[in-house]
């Protein structure tokens, strides 16, 4: 087989196929053999068919010939795709353009590619992650959390603050709904704790016991609620001193000292280990942000998409679930779902543009020995050889997906080594800190 290409306009390839007299051959037994299998001729089983008597009794070699092209054409253009090395995104337009009654036969494919982007800002790219740094008021919060579970409280007559514990009879309802309203007596609230919606720690501090506050919020699916709430009652927690003879007395540790030490050290493994997690999706989302979505074939996005719904169906599957239960369970619409899905699946092709654009400006294509490397690990996982795994790749037009693969974990690679890690403040996050493996540490 032969194949050539060339580009077209608008990110399209065309690619020229002429199939050896061998191939062909090797195509019109294949379909003979397929078709022995489902034609009923008398006198014979089905399969043990001879060529000749199967031919005669379908309509002759043309209709033979045609079923071979039809089975075949598909396989002949995967191999075109890997002859050329051509990155294909969408299904070919094919025309026969000769040999399709005999001769050689010799096919066109008209198919749109991946588009190639200019990236610009990725030198200096700075990607925002949590810091791993503990501050002294994280460390002071975290130990005021001990002190809590011996905290007092004590009735008090002054604005609300923050920390505050508030007792209320509240109200809810929905506006334009027929379901009776929600209400509760006594109920204890703690300030700042969000736990009946953001806008009530905004709006309440600054009150006081006997006063009222309704707060509109808003709720799932467009909907909101009215909250009603009368504050009754106003307690503020008063923490035990801080001791070491509080400490030994409350806590594992002996003194103040030890006990501020062993949180800080604590605090930081964990906060090293969320900044280490946070690292790869970061950088990629901010490369992938680099992008512009006019660059963007919707072709990839609507594929990516598709297998993401694919993903969430097989996962709900295993789980015994159906869509209409899981779409009640997050309080979603179908539409709503979607383009939570699209918004997630453009921002992935944006991420695969960004990163093959990066292996082009960075020169990081993948050498011989890195993809037979990579070949050798993919075919041990999958329990076969690397050859084999190279033959399937090259007959079904994959060659040029896997080596992309190898050069992409390069640029991520590259990435990683170069961006410039800032916490929300801006400030830049020493590369030290997240090299530190924390692995041992957590596990104790």
């Amino acid at each position: 087989m032969r194949a050539t290409s060339s580009t077209l306009d608008n990110n399209r390839i065309k690619l020229v196929v002429e199939v050896d007299d061998a191939e062909m051959d090797e195509a019109l037994n294949a379909a003979a053999k397929s078709l022995a299998q489902q034609v009923n001729v008398k006198g014979f089983r089905k399969g043990k068919v001879p060529k000749q008597v199967l031919i005669a009794n379908i309509g002759g070699p043309a209709v033979l010939r045609a079923e071979a092209i039809r089975e075949s054409l598909p396989d002949f253009y995967a191999r075109a795709i890997s002859e050329t090395m051509v990155d294909p995104i969408g299904q070919p337009d094919v025309s026969i353009t000769s040999g399709e009654d005999e001769g050689t036969l010799v096919f066109e494919a008209d198919v749109e590619v991946r588009p190639e982007v200019e990236l610009t800002g990725y030198q200096s790219l700075r990607v925002t992650i949590p810091s791993p740094v503990v501050s002294d008021d994280e460390i002071e919060a975290q130990i005021n959390r001990f002190r809590e579970t011996d905290a007092v409280l004590e009735d008090v007559d002054r604005p609300i603050v923050s920390g505050d514990l508030v007792s209320m009879d509240i109200r809810a309802e929905q506006p334009g709904s027929e379901a009776e309203p929600l209400e509760m007596s006594d109920f204890m609230y703690t300030v700042g704790s969000g736990s009946i919606a953001p806008e009530v720690d905004e709006l309440i501090l600054g009150l006081r016991a006997g006063e009222e506050l309704v707060v509109t919020a808003a709720a799932g699916g467009g909907n909101s609620v009215v909250y009603t709430m009368q504050l009754k009652q106003v307690k503020e927690r008063i923490l035990p001193e801080l001791t070491d003879e509080w400490v030994e007395e409350n806590t594992e540790w002996p003194t103040v000292d030890e006990m501020r030490d062993a949180v800080l050290s604590q605090m930081s493994r964990m906060k090293v280990v969320e900044a280490q997690m946070s690292q790869r999706d970061a950088m990629l989302v901010a490369l992938g942000d680099l992008v512009s979505d006019e660059f963007v074939p919707g072709v990839l996005v609507d594929a990516e998409a598709n297998d993401r719904m694919h993903d969430l169906g097989h996962r709900l599957a295993q789980q015994k679930m159906n869509l209409e239960q899981f779409l009640q369970a997050t309080g979603q619409t179908p539409d709503q779902l979607l383009a939570a899905v699209r918004t997630d699946a453009q921002r992935a092709v944006k991420i695969d543009l960004a990163l093959r654009a990066l292996v082009r400006a960075e020169a990081l294509t993948a050498t011989a020995a890195e993809i037979d490397e990579e070949l050798s690990k993919t075919a041990e996982s999958m329990s076969l050889s690397p050859d084999t795994l190279r033959d399937n790749l090259y007959k079904t037009g994959r060659v040029v997906a896997f080596e992309s693969e190898v050069a992409k974990m390069k640029a991520n690679k590259w990435l990683d080594e170069h961006v410039t890690f800032v916490d929300h403040l801006g400030i830049v996050i020493d590369r030290e800190l997240l090299r530190a493996d924390q692995s041992d540490e957590i596990d104790e």
